[in-house]
């Protein structure tokens, strides 16, 4: 009989029910989502449905909801689940309750707190070994059980063998790296780009346009990743190629749904301002503060085009493509 392992999502949104319910499927794992939401732990105990969510999905009755902080005390492994904005608050605020023991598991994409990636900031809170997990994955997909890839990260691969196991025999399929600050950047890197594909396809339904400035992206993006001292062949994991054509090329991403309404001209300052959109504060991060810190030459970067794009009130929208072409 195989060991029990103890499984807790922190959050309780999309990503973490999709992964969730994946998990809880197998028989020696005990999975839970630790949440803040009165309806969503509600109608998950009561009803094995996440009504918020995925209201029309029933749920393995084995996926437990609680509000019990409590249950990261004895947790094997802690997926975090919650926005980046507040994910390393949420450690430093709560580390108490976590298990020292406990493998803990960065599923969020964007900056942690003063332009550092999340695993760095949390490598500073907590004793626990980080990881993180990014790749091609709308939660939709996970959740009806289609395959979907991810990339497993940490400084060492202790542990990944266990990964393996508790994902062995579902839909979710791994690779793996050492190189963590290459895939925390390429999971933040690609929803800039995405923007900027979006803005194309709203200007030119052209798959040579589009495939010109797809590996624009890609070569700007591996160029990034090695002036922060990540891996080239970072880009060519699932975490890389795969999330940003997912992200770039399909219209359930948010930050490619942006592009397209910036270059249809109906993005506005409400939108903006209603909806967290990582793509446009990770651009802003880049230019404004990390570059500049890192040395990195923007002038001749696309991302610098969009940085353009977001604070000249006079920029010139139409003119957007002819620019980054010729960069």
């Amino acid at each position: 009989m195989e060991e029990l392992i103890k499984i807790c999502f922190v959050g309780s949104g999309s990503i973490s029910t999709a992964l969730g319910n994946v998990l809880a499927q197998k028989p020696n794992h005990e999975v839970y989502l630790l949440s803040v939401e009165q309806d969503v732990v509600d109608s998950i105990s009561n009803d094995h449905f996440n009504r918020k969510y995925f209201p029309n999905i029933l749920l393995h009755p084995s996926l437990k909801a609680t509000f019990d902080k409590n249950i990261l005390l004895d947790s094997d492994i802690i997926f975090l689940g919650i926005p980046s904005n507040i994910a390393v608050k949420y450690v430093r605020d709560n580390k108490v309750f976590i298990n020292e023991e406990a493998l803990v598991v960065n599923l969020a994409k964007g900056f942690g707190e003063d332009q550092k990636t999340i695993p760095q900031c949390l490598a500073k809170e907590i004793p626990n070994q980080v990881f993180s997990m990014k790749g091609p994955s709308f939660a939709r997909e996970i959740i009806n059980n289609l395959p979907t890839a991810f990339t497993l990260a940490s400084k060492r691969n202790k542990h990944f063998e266990l990964f393996t196991q508790i994902f062995k025999n579902t839909s979710i399929y791994l690779d793996y790296s050492d190189d963590v600050m290459g895939v925390e950047l390429a999971s933040i890197l690609k929803n800039i780009y995405a923007i900027m594909v979006g803005i194309v396809d709203a200007h030119f339904d052209s798959p040579n346009l589009r495939s010109l400035i797809l590996t624009k992206a890609i070569n700007e993006m591996r160029y990034i990743i090695d002036k922060f001292g990540g891996e080239e062949l970072t880009m060519f994991n699932y975490c890389g190629f795969g999330d940003f054509t997912l992200t770039a090329l399909n219209d359930l991403s948010r930050n490619r749904t942006l592009g397209l309404l910036i270059g249809k001209g109906f993005f506005t300052d409400y939108i903006s301002e209603k909806v967290v959109l990582e793509g446009k504060i990770a651009v802003n991060v880049f230019v404004e503060e990390i570059a500049k810190k890192r040395g990195i030459k923007t002038k001749n970067l696309m991302l610098k085009e969009l940085y353009k794009v977001f604070n000249d009130e006079k920029y010139d929208i139409n003119n957007f493509v002819s620019n980054i072409v010729k960069i």
